[in-house]
This record gives C-alpha cells, structure tokens and sequence, in this order.
C-alpha cells in the first residue's frame, strides 16, 4: 500500500491511534498535517504539526489551508480525535450537560469541521478518502454508561455514510472503522495491570486486546487503492468481541 505522492491531514495525531496512523502513512510515502490540542511528539520524515482546538473552525481551516500551501494537495483525511471521561461521562439524567456538550464537540462536530474543509480540496486533487473513528460502542449501550460518548460514536457512522453517499460522484469515499479495547493512552487505566488486561483478553476471541497498529493497519487499508470499492463501510476491529452472541 504505497502513499507516495499524496497528503493526508490526521486530526488527533498527538498520540495513540492517530500517531500510529500518521506514522505509518509517513513511512509509506505520504506527506502529513497532523492536528491535536497536545505539544508535537517526536516524529520523523515528512510533516506538519499543528497545535490546536480541532473544535475551532478557524484552526481547522487554516490547517487544511497550510497543508495544501505545504504539499501541494490534500488526498486523505483521518478523524482520529476523541476523549473517554468515565469520571465525568456518566448517564445523561446524572452527568452535567456542559460535559456532554464538551464531549460531542470534541468526538463528532470535529469530524464534520475536517471533513467540511478537507472535501473541497480532494475534489480539486481529482477524488480521495476518509476514514473515521468510531468505536463498537456505537453498536450497543453499556450498563456503566458513557452516554455521551455513544451517541457521538454512533453518529459518526451515519456521518460517514452521508459524506460517503453526498461525494461519491465526485470520487471521495468515506469509511469508519469500530474498534474495541485497545491499548492506547485512551485506555491509560489498563496500563501496568497484567491481570486485568489477562481478564480482558480473556472475553476476546482472539485472546489478546488490539493496538494502535492493529487499528492503523485497517485504516490505511481503507485508504488506499485496495479498498478503490469501498465506500459508506464500516470495518470492526475488535478480535471478534461483536461476534459474540
């Protein structure tokens, strides 16, 4: 899956999935924006790091604008963006209505901002693709609830088959991945427990719980050429946790 000679904006690229991703499309050739409200981590090869709120319109403007200033184009986009509050991301009769709020701009309005300022430009580069991260909790609810933090992920999915629907014509496809438990700083409360992380591999099929790359290879899957016929998809990455009956 070669990405020589074409530009990819990461929103959410300060760490976890979205560094892996954007990484990894580096080392295959890509050139990269990469957006997050975190200072830049340390990364080689070809680049731009941007610091910013992806909730602001102007800072997400202006970074598609400096991409394409930069490398000439913008061909892919990636919505890596999002935050897990358990403290604070309760039942919507408990938690307070700022935090929800809070959580559905940072999870989905940044979505559409990116995607709302990136399809212009992959329609002047002739077409291109977006994946989105979504989560299988957008599947089902969850008796500790995280209710805003659902509905921005199951949003998302409809979003995604809007965009994917809207801009087929103009050769832009839009996909989701959903992925399960996955160690990433997301997950920081897994970190260092063996035993707990042995428990929960224990209800994955698959017997281990996924990572970053697990997660980075199915989107630069969907990205590129290979996936040319896939567009309005959703692809879980769970190790076969939704399967179960």
């Amino acid at each position: 899956m070669s990405f020589t000679g074409k530009v990819a904006l990461v929103a959410g690229a300060g760490g976890g999935m979205g560094l892996n991703i954007a990484s990894d499309l580096i080392a295959e050739g890509a050139a990269v924006t990469m957006l997050d409200v975190k200072p830049a981590p340390e990364i080689a090869g070809r680049h731009l790091y941007l610091q910013g709120d992806v909730t602001d319109e102007a800072f997400v403007r202006d970074g598609v604008a400096k991409t394409v200033a930069a490398f000439g184009r913008l061909d892919y986009l990636v919505n890596a963006t999002g935050v897990l509050w358990f403290d604070r991301d309760k039942s919507l009769v408990e938690m307070d209505m700022d935090v929800w709020d809070r959580v559905l701009a940072i999870n989905l309005k940044s979505f559409a901002l990116t995607a709302r300022h990136a399809i212009p430009e992959m329609r002047k580069a002739g077409g291109g693709a977006m994946v989105h991260i979504s989560s299988t909790q957008a599947l089902r609810g969850d008796a500790k609830a995280q209710d805003a933090y659902g509905a921005a992920k199951g949003a998302i999915r409809s979003l995604s088959k809007s965009i994917a629907i809207q801009f087929a014509k103009d050769r832009i496809r839009s996909n989701v991945i959903l992925p399960g438990g996955t160690l990433s700083p997301m997950q920081a409360r897994w970190e260092g427990k063996t035993e707990l992380q042995a428990a929960i591999a224990g209800h994955i099929p698959l017997g281990r719980i996924g990572t970053t790359q697990d997660q980075a290879n199915a989107v630069l899957f969907l990205l590129s050429d290979k996936a040319s016929y896939i567009t309005g998809a959703e692809l879980i990455v769970d190790g076969g946790v939704t399967a179960l009956p």
